[in-house]
């Protein structure tokens, strides 16, 4: 799935956001990958990621980046070579 974060920043449909997305099938993979912020088809009143064909919970608990650039800094503090 994807990584926690704490930020929390007002997003709305439309957008174009960046999440560090762990591949569901091998935890060990994880990648920085564009996604739209869209509402919720479920409950319309709500906002969802919508990312490979799937909407996922836009929620303080996924990091989300308003630029490649700031998603690809956390992917290397998190993931990179230390």
């Amino acid at each position: 799935m994807m990584e926690l974060n704490s930020q929390h920043m007002p997003y709305h449909a439309g957008d174009v956001v960046y999440v560090i997305y762990r591949n569901p099938h091998t935890q060990s993979v994880a990648n920085v990958q564009e996604a739209a912020v869209v509402h919720n088809p479920e409950n319309p009143n709500e906002l969802s990621l919508f990312l490979y064909e799937t909407y996922y919970p836009l929620t303080e608990e996924v990091a989300v980046y308003s630029s490649e650039a700031e998603a690809e800094q956390a992917y290397s503090h998190y993931f990179g070579d230390h």
